[in-house]
């Protein structure tokens, strides 16, 4: 797979994530999140180039539904994905709470 920079940066998130990929449903962790992906933890195994869909939790309980993903990378049960098909308002609630990661304070 050729290097390609990231449109966007990815930030520090926790966030609880089913993905499917027909005809198998999975389970994880979202650790990082961009306004066009991320990188999860989960327990069922994913390869470069598979498709999936994902439903996020984020932190204020609110879902959204991310319909179709590619995994870009893998390694063990870490998956890194890219948004493919996603809703102006899913997209744009997904670059609020980015916005709003990035102006929380760091604490050290």
């Amino acid at each position: 797979m050729p290097f390609s920079i990231r449109p966007y940066h990815r930030f520090p998130a926790h966030c609880f994530a089913t993905y499917n990929t027909r005809p198998f449903q999975g389970q994880g962790t979202i650790w990082n999140l961009s306004c066009t992906g991320c990188r999860f933890s989960g327990d069922l195994p994913m390869r470069p180039g598979e498709t999936l869909s994902l439903t996020v939790t984020m932190p204020n309980e609110e879902r959204i539904e991310i319909p179709e993903a590619v995994v870009r990378r893998s390694r063990g049960q870490e998956f890194a994905v890219e948004n493919v098909m996603i809703e102006p308002h899913t997209h744009a609630r997904i670059q609020h709470y980015v916005k709003r990661l990035v102006q929380e304070p760091t604490h050290a």
